[in-house]
């Protein structure tokens, strides 16, 4: 009797459990995302959903306003222009039709930066490389290697030479597809950066998917500082090797350290090399770029992981405005560091 009487307790206290489980999600789910303001500061904070990845926005503002609701609804707008998840986005129908005549803000300037930094990096960064990046395992498909047919099949479709616009219409090679997110991230974080500078904000911070733009000073009257994450495979997501201190500049980060996946003895990258159709295989684990806007930061550092840490160098080297963090495994398989010179004085090492 004991015993049903124990597991009659149990059996209670599980079921009690659950039914508080299902009360705190649905709380949870009805509750709308909030704004946080502090009154002595004017420090707006919020953050939400977007491109598959999360933003946060910070700002001061002596009038304590709220800007989420326009925040929100210019986002859904920009994906309505560049989401490739959106079937009736502007550059979904484009992928499908061949042709399109621009509509909305967004595609001819995405076009217009993508072209410029295609061109400067000889390549390297390549919007028409999306069929090569699923074909290798990382769409919809999952983690799967093919065979060099299909690769060779595909492979004249990444050309982005092969598309052109003007400054009404975009045309492309049939069969070939257009995929931004390499870039809109970057883009999105400059368009919500320029909505609230023509609101009168001047001090911010603001981020998508670790992609941020930073202005004027903080809460403290200090620049904006943000963390390299340590590029190791199994570490944590708040593992720091440094801290970047931000005077009104753009920062982007890409890297290889854990997006992958394994088949036998290789690893495979997510990084594809346009060139050839096939993840890289160098040394360079993680490029931070840092640039007046977002946009260039973000494409440029998805590049130099395309390049390579000697080839990403170089091209810093001959770009104006544009300085690098970059964390490789040199010659002797150890984790090394480098960082241009006009990073230095605001770059801080983190000791273990």
């Amino acid at each position: 009797m004991r015993s049903n009487a124990n597991k009659n307790i149990i059996y209670s206290i599980i079921l009690l459990l659950l039914v508080a489980i299902v009360y705190l999600y649905r709380q949870n789910q009805q509750q709308p995302d909030e704004t946080y303001i502090e009154e002595n500061t004017g420090k707006v904070t919020f953050s939400g959903n977007t491109m598959g990845t999360s933003y946060r926005v910070v700002y001061l503002d002596g009038k304590e306003r709220d800007f989420k609701k326009q925040v929100d609804s210019l986002l859904v707008v920009f994906n309505q222009s560049l989401s490739t998840y959106i079937e009736d986005s502007e550059i979904s129908r484009f992928n499908r039709e061949d042709t399109l005549a621009f509509e909305l803000p967004f595609f001819q300037k995405v076009l217009k930066s993508s072209k410029e930094i295609y061109q400067k990096t000889n390549g390297a960064f390549d919007p028409t490389v999306g069929p090569m990046v699923n074909l290798w395992g990382f769409g919809p498909g999952g983690p799967q290697l093919k065979d060099s047919v299909n690769i060779n099949q595909m492979l004249p479709l990444v050309n982005f030479k092969a598309v052109e616009f003007d400054d009404e219409i975009v045309y492309k090679k049939e069969g070939m597809y257009l995929d931004f997110s390499a870039i809109a991230k970057g883009f999105g974080v400059d368009v919500v950066a320029e909505f609230l500078e023509n609101k009168g904000i001047e001090n911010m911070l603001i981020e998508i998917g670790g992609e941020l733009v930073a202005r004027g000073l903080n809460d403290k009257g200090e620049l904006w500082k943000v963390g390299i994450n340590k590029p190791e495979e199994l570490g944590r997501a708040d593992q720091l090797v440094s801290i970047i201190a931000l005077e009104n500049k753009s920062l982007a980060t890409s890297g290889n350290y854990r997006n992958y996946y394994e088949a036998g003895d290789m690893k495979i990258s997510h990084t594809i090399d346009p060139s050839t159709g096939r993840p890289v295989t160098h040394g360079l684990l993680s490029a931070t770029v840092i640039a007046d806007d977002c946009m260039t930061a973000d494409a440029y550092a998805t590049a130099m992981m395309v390049m390579g840490t000697e080839k990403a160098i170089a091209l810093q080297q001959n770009l104006e405005g544009v300085e690098i963090f970059l964390i490789f495994n040199n010659e002797n398989g150890e984790m090394d560091y480098y960082a241009s010179e006009g990073i230095k004085p605001y770059l801080s090492f983190i000791e273990d």
